[in-house]
């Protein structure tokens, strides 16, 4: 208790920060960058470095309460076909403006539901990315799966297309807490899909897990571990819900009288991060878990692990390149944001205009704030002589912040002439801990809870 007291005090059930998913963080991002800052990164890129791809699919069949990510509801396909037509052009649109020579190395589809496709259209846009993006040989394409809306064709034609990891959304497996988030998904519907995977050849499974949901209790937490763990999964990822109702309307659907209090909340990840060790599963990060082997789990262990929208990563394009609505590119010089609003989006490349409508140029502090925020994310640890080597003199301007934070979270932290290094019992006050080095925290925006 007085190990919990401690990290209370030092803001973990109050913080409210940012998931450092990139720095700077999105409501930094301005309208005074846009397409024609999208243009010219396009134009600017290394033929002989790779690319990852994110295409985002907006469209649900089901509005779970809980997400807070940009989607919207259908239960026709015809509004889903017209937006795969829209991703056509804008991957038309980017051709031209891409050097000679670009290649795929990373492909990803996120959503939404990117399963709401049928087979035809998810042929008609993988052959779309390939047709502008040729995949280097050792390309990895990722989609995340719905289990209650997939079926064998669907896993078929993303098998055929080079899906080579599927990302399984569970979140927990009890009814009662499926009932009260919106999202009905029995363990035998779940089970059946990695089963079908399995069969198609996919090599690599994820699986996402959500801890802080209404009516979770240990007893629930352990039944629903036991039968994610069955499954067998590659990687886990167990994420805490971030209630922000005032983003995501629809979680005022979710009584806040049945969510766990900030103490039932802690112990309910610490028993799933707890149980995953046990499994022989290796932590990466503050809420990643891999088998030893995985590639991410040799990136962890070879200090190439990265940190990107999608969370932890052993990617190592530098560039990400987003189509579709709300997507966000990260170049060289900074991050570029599509539309956000699918009509506004739309409207954009019907007009031909690529899409980008907002974003942020990257300074040189920028950048050696944005990689120490990474270590800290990724590693636990700032270096130095490595940003030294990096960025030279610059690395000073981050001495006060470095005494701020040791002033701060005293023996929680370690630092030294080569190092600044979060100690184990610290851990979970990472995220807060990395805001002390965040020079773009603006005024009345309200982040999901630190805890």
């Amino acid at each position: 208790m007085k190990q919990i007291d401690r990290l209370r005090s030092l803001g973990l059930f109050d913080s409210r920060v940012p998931r450092y998913t990139s720095y700077p963080t999105a409501p930094v991002f301005s309208a005074a960058v846009g397409d024609a800052d999208q243009a010219r990164e396009l134009q600017s890129l290394d033929p002989d470095v790779p690319v990852s791809v994110y295409l985002h699919i907006p469209f649900c069949e089901r509005l779970c309460w809980f997400c807070a990510c940009r989607t919207q509801g259908t239960q026709s396909l015809s509004p889903v076909e017209s937006y795969i037509g829209t991703l056509e052009q804008e991957l038309k649109l980017v051709a031209p403006l891409l050097p000679k020579g670009v290649r795929m190395g990373r492909m990803h589809w996120g959503g939404g539901t990117p399963t709401i496709l049928p087979p035809v259209l998810i042929h008609r846009l993988a052959r779309a990315v390939k047709a502008v993006f040729p995949q280097t040989e050792d390309w990895e394409f990722s989609v995340e799966i719905d289990p209650a809306l997939v079926d064998a064709e669907k896993i078929a034609a993303l098998a055929a297309e080079g899906m080579n990891r599927a990302s399984i959304g569970i979140q927990d497996f009890d009814p009662l807490v499926q009932q009260a988030i919106g999202r009905q998904q029995p363990y035998d519907v779940t089970r059946d899909c990695v089963e079908e995977l399995r069969t198609a050849g996919i090599r690599s499974l994820n699986a996402d897990l959500v801890y802080g949901l209404p009516h979770q209790t240990p007893a629930r937490m352990a039944d629903t571990v036991k039968k994610v763990l069955s499954l067998d999964p590659d990687r886990l990822a167990l994420f805490g819900y971030a209630h922000v109702p005032w983003v995501a309307k629809r979680q005022k659907l979710i009584k806040e009288e049945t969510l766990p209090d900030d103490f039932a909340r802690f112990h309910l990840a610490e028993q799933a991060s707890g149980a995953f060790a046990a499994a022989g599963y290796a932590p990466i990060g503050i809420d990643h878990f891999a088998k030893p082997g995985d590639g991410l789990e040799a990136a962890a262990r070879s200090g190439h692990l990265r940190r990107n929208f999608q969370g932890y990563t052993d990617d190592a394009c530098p560039t990400l390149i987003g189509f579709g609505a709300s997507s966000i590119s990260r170049f060289a010089g900074g991050f570029i944001q599509n539309a956000a609003a699918t009509p506004a989006y739309v409207q954009r490349i019907e007009a031909g205009r690529l899409a980008g409508a907002r974003g942020h140029v990257m300074s040189e502090e920028d950048l050696l704030r944005g990689r120490a925020i990474e270590m800290l994310m990724c590693e636990f640890r700032i270096s130095r002589e490595e940003l030294r080597q990096r960025f030279g003199s610059l690395t000073d301007v981050l001495d006060a912040d470095l005494g701020r934070v040791a002033e701060r979270f005293g023996a929680l932290v370690r630092l030294t002439d080569e190092a600044l290094e979060i100690l184990p019992e610290g851990r979970p006050l990472t995220r807060i801990i990395a805001s002390g080095f965040d020079a773009h925290m603006p005024e009345g925006v309200r982040y999901s809870r630190a805890s």
